[in-house]
C-alpha cells in the first residue's frame, strides 16, 4: 500500500502545469511578416554542398516583427520579443523535425551580426523601439539552415512560439 502511494506521488511531480503572464502600461498587437497568426516562413531550398561541415549556415531568409494598434508612445519604449523555441538541440538551436539529418534552424538577428540567438531560455531579443509619439514598430530577424554536419537531403521543419515582452 505504500508503494502504491509513494507511485501516485512521484506520478504526480509531472503532472504540473505552470503558467505565465505580464501587467503592462503598453500593449500592442504583434505580427510576423504582417501575418497576425500562424506565420510560415518559407527558406529556400539549399544544396547540400553548401551546408557540408559542422557548423556552415546557407539561407538566410529574413522576417519582420510588427507591432500595431499601440497607444501613443510618451517617452521611447524598449520592447523585446521572446521567442521560445521547440524541439532545440543542445546549443540553442530549432532542432529539425522533417527528414533531412545534421541540420537545424538557427535565428539571428541582422542588426547584430554573427551573434545568433540562444533559444535555450525565455530570454527577450532587443531591437523593437516605440518612438515618442509613435503607435508602431518593426524589426527584422532572420533564420538560416545551420549543419550540424554533413547534410542529407530532405525536409526541414520547425517552430517557434513568439511574445513581446514590454519590460
Amino acid at each position: 500500500m505504500l508503494v502504491g502511494l509513494l507511485t501516485s506521488t512521484v506520478a504526480l511531480a509531472d503532472n504540473t502545469i505552470k503558467f505565465q503572464g505580464e501587467i503592462a502600461d503598453q500593449t500592442c498587437d504583434i505580427s510576423i511578416n504582417g501575418n497576425g497568426s500562424s506565420p510560415l516562413i518559407l527558406l529556400p531550398t539549399v544544396a547540400t554542398t553548401a551546408l557540408s561541415g559542422s557548423g556552415e549556415t546557407a539561407g538566410q531568409t529574413p522576417f519582420t516583427v510588427g507591432l500595431t494598434g499601440c497607444q501613443n508612445a510618451v517617452s521611447a519604449t524598449s520592447i523585446k520579443t521572446v521567442f521560445v523555441g521547440n524541439n532545440l538541440t543542445a546549443n540553442g538551436r530549432i532542432g529539425n523535425t522533417g527528414t533531412a539529418s545534421n541540420v537545424s534552424l538557427r535565428l539571428v538577428d541582422p542588426a547584430v551580426p554573427g551573434t545568433p540567438l540562444d533559444l535555450t531560455g525565455q530570454v527577450g531579443a532587443a531591437g523593437l523601439s516605440l518612438a515618442v509619439g509613435e503607435s508602431s514598430a518593426a524589426h527584422d530577424f532572420a533564420v538560416e539552415y545551420y549543419a550540424e554536419g554533413a547534410a542529407t537531403p530532405g525536409s526541414v521543419l520547425g517552430s517557434v512560439q513568439y511574445a513581446v515582452s514590454y519590460q
